[in-house]
């Protein structure tokens, strides 16, 4: 027993283990925090992030075995001194290099779930996911320690690098289901689905069943002990089982996930998916002077919803319905309230720059130079009220790019009383007796 402890004590001590952790937590990190962003605190893709990163850390933990393999294959004849099986310091060598491993897996695993904390997060975690890139961080060990023990060169280290990157890089993101064989490439996950719980259950025994082929078949090509077929048998039948799984679910691994929104309620009703609540304020910013300026027209909203991207956008029975970036890049508010008064016409585009000119208005941006510049003029002479009035009149026309220089023909000058009837000019005009911008000025604001 004494010999037996000096050995393990001496297998403990090793440098391999010092360097790995600290390596293997820097790269996890430098893999998984750019998957984070912009969308952190959506739980799928932080689960997508450490699945992801084992791409990056298997290939390292992968050489980092190997190494520690040929490096320690000379002290092989301390541990023949003891009684114990020849398999047994393979497998106790495994347990410190997978638990090192693990614990920088650990430590990644902490820093992308604090990172997902620190915002206002939605969904929900997925365990199995995190369990399944830890098995896979686990094989990528097995596969390079097995290597260095299989063959005892410097090369080997590098060799099992190079051939565990290559297998990562062999699969693209959402391309098959070849991608989904671990370490796996997710895409990322679009606001509204989420991943389904069977592919990483998949995966977790597709690891496991690989895994346990690997360490049983090394240890029974060394010990000769034939007993150790039928779970060898066993655990490549779990592998193949966890293949055909993985690849019956190549296009369905991603399923619809309706979310209960978040909502600011005044002046109008704006709702977004709770990961994105953040950006309520500037949405509201953005939509509620164009709701004012639709009220009273048939394209009024008085409620913002967003919509999944595979949804239209559309403005229906008071209600917008838009898309919203997922990254919330600059711009995303207006281009919001650009949704909406685009989804309220017919056509797309007009071969005048009338309709550009009432969409100046309505998104508060400057107009637009148009080569009717009388009308341009006239239109930018009328007071707020007053646009409005002329919106609910001539909407139709907006609507389906009609719209012409008729639409802003000026308002005569009412007659003095007793004056001559039949002065009044005929066709559309901009302008309306004060009445009706007193009427109009009900419009919510």
């Amino acid at each position: 027993m004494s010999d037996l402890g000096r050995v393990l004590r001496l297998d403990a001590r090793r440098t391999a283990l010092l360097i790995a952790v600290p390596v293997l937590i820097v790269i996890g990190a430098a893999a998984a925090i750019p998957s984070l962003y912009p969308s952190a605190a959506y739980w799928d893709n932080t689960v997508i992030a450490l699945v992801n990163a084992v791409r990056f850390l298997g290939p390292v933990a992968a050489g980092l075995a190997a190494w520690a393999a040929v490096r320690e294959r000379p002290l092989d004849y301390l541990r023949d001194l003891t009684a114990r099986s020849p398999a047994t310091g393979v497998l106790f060598d495994l347990l410190l290099l997978s638990s090192a491993a693990l614990v920088s897996y650990g430590a990644v695993t902490v820093l992308v779930v604090a990172v997902t904390l620190a915002q206002q997060e939605a969904g929900q975690p997925h365990p199995l996911g995190m369990i399944a890139g830890a098995g896979a961080l686990v094989l990528h060990v097995v596969v390079g320690y097995l290597m260095g023990r299989v063959i005892p060169n410097r090369a080997t280290a590098a060799l099992a690098f190079g051939m565990t990157l290559l297998w990562a890089a062999l699969r693209l993101p959402g391309v098959s289901w070849w991608s989904l064989l671990p370490p796996a490439a997710f895409p990322r996950i679009d606001l509204f689905t989420t991943l389904r719980p069977r592919v990483f259950a998949d995966q977790v025994l597709w690891t496991a069943g690989l895994t346990a082929v690997l360490i049983l078949g090394y240890v029974l090509w060394v010990t000769r002990r034939f007993l150790l077929v039928l779970p060898l048998v066993t655990a490549l039948a779990a592998t193949v089982t966890a293949t055909l799984g993985l690849q019956g679910s190549g296009g369905g691994t991603v399923r619809a996930l309706p979310a209960q929104p978040v909502c600011r309620q005044w002046p109008v009703v704006v709702c977004v998916h709770p990961a994105l609540r953040e950006a309520l304020p500037n949405l509201m910013e953005a939509v509620v002077p164009l709701a004012a300026r639709l009220s009273g027209t048939p394209g009024a909203f008085t409620r913002v919803e967003q919509r999944p991207s595979w949804m239209p956008v559309s403005v229906a029975h008071g209600v917008a319905f838009i898309h919203l970036d997922e990254d919330l890049s600059p711009g995303y508010a207006a281009r919001a309230a650009r949704q909406i008064s685009d989804a309220l016409k017919d056509s797309g585009t007009c071969a005048d720059g009338y309709r550009a000119l009432v969409d100046a208005w309505l998104l508060g941006d400057e107009p637009p130079s148009i080569t009717d510049t009388r009308a341009a003029r006239l239109f930018a002479s009328l007071g707020e009220y007053r646009r409005r009035a002329w919106l609910n009149r001539h909407f139709t026309e907006y609507r389906t790019c009609t719209l012409g220089p008729g639409d802003f023909r000026p308002a005569p000058s009412r007659p003095a009383r007793g004056s001559a009837r039949g002065r009044g000019v005929s066709g559309r005009h901009v302008a309306e007796p004060a009445a009706e911008e007193a009427a109009s000025a009900g419009v919510v604001q």
